[in-house]
């Protein structure tokens, strides 16, 4: 296995729409799905996209740690490492949630995106069966970013507030504050007239 460069924001392969892959189970697929664990695990992702490592190809992997979720959170919340070949998502409900996410491809930067809360994926696993899953929660909010990536969606694109954009040195002072604000305004309306 061969640890990745991993592209930057600004590099055109993240903003190419990528390529479907005819045989899912192909040496050459299964030797960039190895490379792509070993590269998303050293960066301490849980996430990676075949575009995020110069390959214009339809393949992801990602992971769903209980740990990232909360606790007594539904089985759909959850995914251990997965790698999806042509993967595609439809929405369940039309319910957004606003979320904090990261890129490999954007480091030290976070912002909240919309997404939907509840999907169903699908897509090939690297041996050729088909596979199809709902997603609740963070599990659903990964899988979405990294499908983003296929279609060259870089997460900030899908921002509607870019004052919800920070560096992550800042996003501890700004949500301090941000708390601070709501309480603010929380007290502001009691406040009889």
């Amino acid at each position: 296995m061969t640890l990745l460069k991993i592209a930057r924001m600004g590099h055109p392969v993240l903003l190419q729409t990528a390529e479907v892959i005819a045989d899912p189970t192909a040496r050459n697929v299964g030797r960039l799905l190895e490379d792509m664990v070993e590269t998303m695990e050293d960066a301490a992702g849980v996430g990676l996209a075949a575009p995020q490592v110069y390959e214009g190809k339809r393949v992801i992997i990602f992971k769903s740690p209980r740990e990232r979720g909360e606790d007594g959170g539904a089985e759909s919340d959850f995914s251990p490492l997965t790698a999806l070949i042509n993967p595609e998502f439809e929405p369940v409900q039309d319910e957004l949630a606003l979320g904090w996410e990261g890129c490999l491809s954007i480091p030290g930067i976070t912002g909240a995106v919309l997404r939907y809360s509840h999907i169903v994926y699908r897509g090939y696993l690297p041996n050729g069966e088909e596979v199809e899953r709902e997603a609740t929660n963070f599990h659903a909010r990964v899988v979405q970013h990294e499908i983003d990536h296929l279609d060259g969606v870089l997460f900030p694109m899908r921002m509607t507030d870019l004052s919800l954009l920070s560096f992550n040195e800042e996003l501890k002072v700004f949500m301090e504050h941000a708390s601070a604000q709501a309480t603010a305004d929380a007290n502001e309306e009691n406040l009889p007239s």
